[in-house]
């Protein structure tokens, strides 16, 4: 067991004795994408491993250790961790826990909190936390966001965006059952091996591979027979991951869906382009926006070699510019609305309606204030800006039923159905 060091504060600190030999637990959100990013730090020389538990007794875990009026996303993350912890599968005195931390006014901030306090609670206070955050809040001597880190898991965030895109619009479609899932996996498992190998993360290598990618879900044997198109958007855990959302995206292909997320991509402009207009709204730092804007540049410049390389096969619908989705709600909401997904949720449900998915499922986790009032609350603005979107906000947290929740999914398909016009079959290559 290597020695605890604590900093001034009493905080468990991780250090370079633990880099070399511990396993850092991180949670669930979305599989492509975290697949991908969990092995970005294995090429820097740590030994992550990606949580994949599900099933009632992770929230059960949760509520044991986490008050219950705190929102549903931290009672997830907290019990999968503390569930692994208590599962008997790992060396308690050579394991920590991975977990973002924004530094924005949103909850997501104390997770990291709250992660400690239920430690204490569970007997586990030997167990380090990190914080991966880019705000500077908390460091270790055994871990540190480098640039290198930073412009791969950027890398990764790219490729899994237009993994999952790819996935979505070809899945449906697919005469072969499980051609698509089965590229997916190759595509991901060569991604791995690639950036292990510190390759693949230059504009010039994602543009190569993203062509390649492209190429080969485009020649997926397909009938586009007409379906109904719906988007997902909400609190972005609950909106991807699996576990919290009772396994929205399954159900929804049970009800022959085509679903689109929008990408994280997106929500990471949406982070750096937050720190821009404090800035401007404020005041503060002319170097710190100068490095912000390099950042904010760099990452608008992968977004576009990404709908560049997604507009090379016409059937498939690329998703907006991030500038494009941030005009979409100029008068409608402000730009410092940025609690939690902010006005990027509203963007979203217009954009995702301006792309002909104009049936929204909106994800609202109990205690997110800020989706509520974002997603739920921007509902009627919606649609008197665009009358044909179609719109249900769904709450989920450990005390709702997922029977109640389909039955009002259904209720919003029962609508979309109606409007799908009749289409004549189209089946191609």
């Amino acid at each position: 067991m290597a020695k605890l060091i604590y900093d001034k504060t009493g905080r468990l600190l991780f250090t370079k004795e633990m880099k070399r030999e511990y396993t850092l637990l991180f949670p669930m959100m979305a599989p492509i994408h975290f697949t991908i990013l969990g092995n970005v730090f294995r090429h820097f020389g740590y030994h992550p491993e990606l949580l994949t538990t599900t099933g009632p007794e992770i929230a059960q875990t949760g509520l044991k250790y986490v008050h219950n009026d705190t929102c549903y996303p931290a009672i997830l993350v907290i019990g999968q961790l503390i569930h692994a912890l208590q599962s008997g599968k790992y060396d308690l005195n050579k394991v920590a826990l991975m977990i973002t931390q924004t530094g924005g006014g949103c909850r997501a901030s104390n997770y990291i909190y709250l992660l400690r306090k239920a430690l204490k609670k569970a007997g586990l206070e030997h167990v380090p936390v990190i914080s991966v955050n880019l705000s500077g809040m908390e460091k270790n001597p055994g871990f540190k966001l480098t640039l290198p880190i930073i412009r791969r898991a950027v890398g990764a965030i790219v490729y899994g965006d237009a993994l999952m895109l790819l996935k979505n619009q070809t899945k449906p479609y697919e005469q072969n059952d499980g051609q698509t899932d089965a590229l997916v996996d190759h595509w991901t498992d060569y991604l791995v091996k690639k950036l292990n190998k510190g390759e693949g993360c230059s504009k010039k290598e994602i543009r190569e591979t993203l062509k390649q990618i492209v190429a080969d879900f485009a020649n997926v044997p397909v009938c586009r027979t007409p379906k109904v198109k719906v988007g997902v958007v909400g609190e972005i855990y609950v909106k991807y991951a699996s576990l919290g959302n009772n396994n929205l995206e399954d159900f929804l292909a049970s009800q022959d869906c085509e679903v689109n997320l929008p990408g994280i991509l997106s929500f990471a402009l949406f982070k750096v382009d937050n720190r821009l207009e404090d800035i401007k709204l404020y005041g503060g730092s002319k170097l710190k926006f100068f490095v912000v804007n390099k950042l904010m540049r760099y990452c608008e410049a992968l977004e576009s070699i990404l709908i560049e390389s997604i507009k090379e096969a016409p059937q498939f619908i690329p998703p907006s510019p991030y500038q494009h989705t941030k005009s979409l709600v100029k008068g409608v909401i402000g730009y410092g609305d940025k609690m939690g997904e902010g006005w990027l949720l509203t963007a979203e449900m217009l954009e995702l309606v301006e792309m002909g998915y104009e049936n929204i499922v909106c994800t609202q986790p109990f205690g997110c204030l800020p989706n509520h009032i974002c997603g739920k609350g921007m509902i009627r603005k919606i649609r008197e800006i665009d009358e044909r979107a179609n719109i249900v906000a769904i709450d989920y947290d450990a005390g709702a039923t997922r029977v109640n929740q389909e039955n009002r999914i259904k209720l919003m398909l029962a609508v979309a159905k109606e409007q799908l016009s009749s289409k004549e079959d189209t089946c191609g290559i």
